[in-house]
């Protein structure tokens, strides 16, 4: 490859990087590293440390060999803890051989894209959203359909948009509560009207609960995977990283139908054999072991929001309406301005990283704004935004607009 092709192909892919919101963050990122004591309050990976217990399980696995590969779907005991997490949690039949353990959920929501899509599938799902959703559907030949979600709704998505983006095309439906960014909370009701239009329509459902644990007000966590009317059409998505702050563990789970197991161990063994030998260990630790330290987990971030919201108001910014995951999603206060550029502003005269909604979709005029530092740290970052920001108040009623169908 000559010098010139490749600087071809790098341009392409910054390119690529940029359309689907990568730009601004790194860019933000890039302005962060020449700076001093900058609170950072913009990556998703949770502060408080894995619990002792989960990290004592993987030493002794580690001191009685678990350093070689595992069963392809996983270890048999953890597969079968998961299938009665989710009997208990989800009140469906689920049995081991249905368990695929996987390197993080992330690898997940790939697989299950490569298994699934031909070209021109197409994948509904909420934007705002987490952008690898659409990346790993892009990758597999498929189109994500964005579904508009708007602050006046608390960025809940709202089945009749859903039912109106439906073609012949659509195989997939993605419903994942409490979603990133926002920290929308799916209702009830909603959840079984995205129910009942999934088994109308013939669509496969991927139930992402990798946030259930973190739910601080409104209505409770319900996952479409409990809804009894889907049957075998629903593709179970969690992990271990953000209830029991296992980040670098890589460990997380898909639950599949019989039928697909076969076509997903071809995915799945081809990009990772299995998810690490210890890391299985310690999260069959995570799930058999003592959950009050989840509860703390959700008690201290709940503390952590409540102190980003106290401070976010006074400045027009609100954020009332993420009520979940890890995530406060405000809106920028000051009409006209972008996200990236008052990401810049609040990094340049308050030295606090926060991160444009526009790295996650149709995001323009907010931004995510993680829970993931200590309490003291969360105030700091609050003292200096509200000492560097006017006050300016913003229409309530303002909510940013988006498309529908997309390339």
């Amino acid at each position: 490859m000559s010098v010139r092709s490749g600087q071809t192909m790098a341009a392409r892919a910054s390119k690529r990087a940029v359309r689907q919101g990568g730009g601004d963050r790194e860019r933000l990122l890039a302005l962060a590293e020449s700076r001093r004591d900058v609170v950072r309050l913009g990556r998703g990976d949770p502060d408080l440390p894995t619990p002792a217990h989960i990290i004592e399980a993987a030493k002794r696995a580690l001191d009685h060999g678990a350093t070689h590969y595992t069963h392809w779907q996983g270890q048999l005991d953890l597969r079968e803890a998961v299938a009665e997490k989710c009997r208990r949690d989800y009140r469906v039949e689920v049995a081991a051989d249905q368990v695929i353990i996987t390197a993080g959920a992330q690898e997940a929501m790939y697989v299950v894209f490569q298994t699934l899509l031909d070209p021109g599938d197409e994948v509904l799902l909420a934007d705002r959203h987490y952008t690898s959703y659409s990346r790993a559907i892009r990758l597999a030949g498929g189109v994500p359909v964005f579904v508009p979600t708007h602050e006046a709704n608390n960025f809940v998505i709202d089945p009749q948009d859903v039912e109106a983006l439906i073609s012949p095309r659509t195989k997939l439906v993605v419903v994942v509560s409490p979603e990133n960014p926002t920290g929308a909370v799916i209702p009830p009701d909603t959840i079984a009207a995205l129910a009942r239009i999934a088994n109308e329509h013939d669509l496969m459902v991927i139930a992402d609960d990798i946030y259930e644990k973190f739910v601080y007000e409104g209505p409770p966590h319900v996952s479409i995977a409990s809804d009894p009317a889907l049957g075998d059409r629903t593709i179970m998505i969690n992990g271990f990283s953000k209830t029991y702050a296992m980040t670098g563990w890589r460990v997380g789970y898909m639950v599949v139908p019989r039928e697909l197991v076969g076509p997903v161990q071809v995915v799945k063994h081809t990009l990772t054999i299995c998810a690490p030998a210890v890391s299985q260990a310690a999260a069959l630790a995570a799930l058999e072991g003592p959950q009050d330290c989840v509860d703390e987990m959700r008690r201290i971030y709940a503390g952590r929001r409540r102190i980003l919201l106290d401070g976010f108001e006074p400045l027009g910014m609100g954020g009332r309406w993420s009520r979940g995951a890890l995530y406060v999603y405000p809106r920028v206060p000051r009409d006209g301005e972008s996200s990236y550029d008052f990401c810049v502003r609040v990094l340049e005269q308050a030295n606090v990283l926060i991160f444009p909604g526009t790295a996650f979709g149709a995001g323009e005029g907010y931004m995510r704004v993680t829970l993931l530092q200590p309490t003291e740290v969360m105030r700091e970052a609050v003292s200096r935004m509200t000492a560097a920001l006017p006050k300016e108040p913003r229409d309530a009623t303002r909510d940013e607009g988006h498309h529908g169908r997309t390339a």
